[in-house]
């Protein structure tokens, strides 16, 4: 009696004490969860590649800043009406004012009247890394600038911007988290009328968020990875999306092996034995997909990478250990007022699958024919995405008051007047460097930097042998014309001999950032592909199938850009792309897509062991199609939440995503890979078992299936 009872006892202590340690961790690492962004920065070496000529020129320059600080440019208008030097003296006094006042750095430069008498210029200089404290001192700029009458101020600058950007990443922490939470926790309800079971879910994708936002921060913390605004948020959504997607394939297959098995806890140790493999390799390919990212010379895409593999790896944890210790504690409570299907039942699916898969078998060269097709003609659109850089007006979906600002400076000054182009040169040459610059079409005006902090406006400020001109241009600052000047000017400075001239500042950065991602995209894109290639080779033990799926989540992506290009230029309004969306949209829709390829695959081969290629086909779809395609909402949705972040980037990377993720979960994974591998027959598995003449491999009775 106590021989039997012990065992009896253990069965429950295991699945226990991993749900106490689970809870354990989740009130102890859980709010870390709101806690990342004290450790995350969101300065401009973030978004810079670390070998550039502009990244050099931004750590050369910092010599000449005698106190290192972050301008805030004030613009006064007067509805057209043309601005008196009475005005210009008065708003000069206004910002003098300001001298001395806490979080302002040194005298404000006196105000500067435009070509056309309609607006006046004046650059406050602030404190760096102000933090909380930032809104109050441009409010007090603000409230003096005002005291300028038959004016309006406002304010533009690198302070402003920043300003405005913490303010759009406010709501990373709560807002966003709860809009996911929140659209998953609706759409688990709503699907699988159940009560518990989507709290589960929910609940182990909090325990993941919490431990990997927990193991960022105190690498973050050592400067071990950077973490910026858009990581912290895509860190986010894809734990909270994975983990979801991954638990329901677990907790489908528990529901299966229950109403096979009956004993709870075997239930459970099947179910992760027959869906680990499936589950282990579609983080695979999502984890080395994202550490690819390290590859690139932009800096937060380096960050995106390990930061992104913390997270999977950590959903994946939850789902293997968590999980499956709630659901043997609950058995089919989990799933009250439902319960797990008769096995007949759950072996061929539910009707609409059925119908899905009956389409599919009965015409499947036409369906795979016409889908590709389709898929095709989405593509087309693809190469009209430009991905050249988002204006700065483009920058905030809303009109941030940053943006108005800088745009009125830039309808009466040279377009990029606050934004010039920096010269470090040697101070030998800088007569012939700023002749040089001047002469450059597209330059406004140049002139070397003195100790005043001004361009021109005296002796040039001489550090280590080198000194910085200021290059203003004719052009708006993020134009593609300007970034044009931008290539002009450095092959004239570069040709001053002896200068050893750099160009920099915010258009160069630009420019460099435009062709760094475009450099990424030919390295990374073939080592994620080649990653997931090799994957999906070890699962299948086959060589056709995973370059059919490696083929056709590439052609989901390609037209995913083309519908996203319409989308964006004709309804969103977005002229353009940030230059990393493309390469974030790659890594995600391909790894991403190849998850629910692999969760069908991986069944199909089981399937086929037993019942031959084309039942195995028909099997695999109708029994995993609701799982999937429930997967795959939750996954778009999640993404799409992205969209409360008011960032054109962040608004990109979501539309590109969630749309993706729907077109591979409902026509790529439904329609197009099953035609193929009916169409192909056996031989598409070669050189597996499964590639000879396609008949059943009958095992015994009561055999488990293999894993896939």
């Amino acid at each position: 009696m106590r021989m039997s009872t012990a065992p009896r006892r253990a069965r429950w202590l295991v699945p226990l004490v991993l749900l106490l340690v689970w809870l354990g961790v989740g009130g102890t690492l859980g709010p870390y969860a709101g806690r990342l962004g004290e450790v995350a920065t969101n300065d401009q070496a973030a978004f810079l590649p670390r070998s550039a000529e502009s990244t050099r020129v931004l750590d050369a320059r910092a010599a000449f800043d005698q106190a290192e600080t972050v301008p805030a440019v004030v613009v006064w208008t007067a509805d057209g009406q043309r601005l008196t030097a009475d005005r210009q003296a008065e708003a000069t006094r206004a910002v003098a004012a300001l001298a001395g006042e806490p979080g302002v750095v040194g005298r404000p430069s006196p105000a500067l009247l435009s070509d056309d008498r309609e607006a006046l210029q004046a650059v406050v200089q602030l404190e760096p890394d102000l933090g909380d404290e930032l809104p109050a001192v441009l409010d007090a700029v603000r409230e003096a600038a005002r005291d300028v009458p038959g004016t309006t101020a406002q304010l533009a600058g690198p302070a402003a911007g920043q300003a405005d950007l913490s303010d759009a990443f406010a709501g990373i922490d709560g807002l966003l988290l709860g809009v996911a939470l929140g659209a998953v926790l609706l759409i688990l309800l709503l699907v699988y009328r159940s009560v518990l079971l989507p709290f589960l879910i929910i609940l182990g994708s909090v325990f993941a968020l919490g431990l990997a936002c927990a193991v960022v921060y105190a690498l973050a913390e050592r400067d071990v990875v950077r973490v910026d605004g858009q990581v912290q948020g895509i860190l986010s959504i894809l734990v909270i999306g994975a983990a979801t997607d991954y638990a329901l394939l677990l907790a489908a297959r528990f529901r299966e092996e229950l109403a096979v098995r009956g004993d709870r806890f075997k239930a459970a140790r099947a179910a992760v034995r027959r869906s680990s493999g499936a589950i282990t390799a579609s983080a695979a390919t999502v984890a080395l997909g994202l550490l690819a990212l390290l590859a690139s010379d932009l800096t937060n895409n380096r960050a995106l990478g390990p930061v992104g593999a913390i997270g999977i790896a950590c959903a994946v944890l939850t789902t293997l250990t968590f999980l499956p210790a709630a659901l043997a504690l609950l058995g089919r409570t989990a799933y009250w007022p439902s319960r797990p299907k008769p096995p007949r039942e759950s072996t061929e699916g539910s009707g609409v699958w059925r119908r899905v898969a009956a389409t599919v078998d009965g015409r499947p060269r036409r369906t795979w024919v016409v889908t590709a097709l389709v898929l095709t003609a989405c593509a087309a659109f693809a190469p009209s995405l430009s991905s050249r850089g988002v204006p700065l007006d483009e920058i905030f979906v809303n009109d941030a008051p940053s943006v108005a600002a800088q745009r009125t400076l830039g309808e009466h000054f040279p377009g990029g007047s606050g934004n010039p182009a920096v010269i470090i040169a040697d101070a030998d040459r800088t007569a012939e460097v700023t002749a040089a610059a001047r002469s450059t079409d597209g330059v406004a005006s140049a002139g070397a930097v003195s100790a005043s902090g001004r361009p021109g406006g005296g002796e040039p400020l001489v550090v280590d042998g080198r000194v910085r001109i200021d290059a203003t241009l004719k052009a708006a600052a993020d134009s593609d014309a300007a970034k044009a000047t931008i290539e002009r000017l450095r092959t004239r400075v570069h040709a001053v001999p002896g200068a050893d001239a750099l160009v920099g500042g915010y258009t160069a950065q630009q420019y460099d950032t435009q062709r760094t991602a475009a450099r990424d995209r030919t390295v990374i894109v073939p080592v994620v592909l080649a990653v997931i290639l090799l994957i999906l080779t070890a699962l299948l033990r086959s060589l056709l199938v995973p370059v059919l799926l490696v083929a056709t989540v590439g052609l989901n992506f390609l037209a995913t850009l083309g519908v996203s290009a319409l989308v964006f230029e004709h309804l969103l309004g977005f002229s353009g792309t940030d230059a990393s969306v493309p390469l974030y949209g790659f890594v995600f829709l391909v790894a991403l897509g190849v998850d629910y390829n692999i969760f069908l695959m991986s069944r199909v081969r089981e399937e086929a062991l037993t019942h031959g290629n084309r039942r195995g086909v028909l099997r695999g779809l109708t029994t995993t199609g609701g799982v999937i395609t429930s997967a795959g909402v939750v996954l778009a949705a999640t993404f799409a939440a992205l969209m409360v972040i008011p960032l054109a980037f962040l608004v990109q990377i979501a539309f590109i995503v969630a749309f993706g993720v729907l077109l591979d979960t409902l026509v790529v994974r439904s329609l197009l890979v099953p035609a193929l591998v009916i169409d192909i027959g056996p031989r598409a598995w070669w050189p597996s078992v499964l590639a000879g003449r396609g008949a059943p491999v009958r095992r015994p009775a009561g055999a488990d299936a293999p894993s896939g």
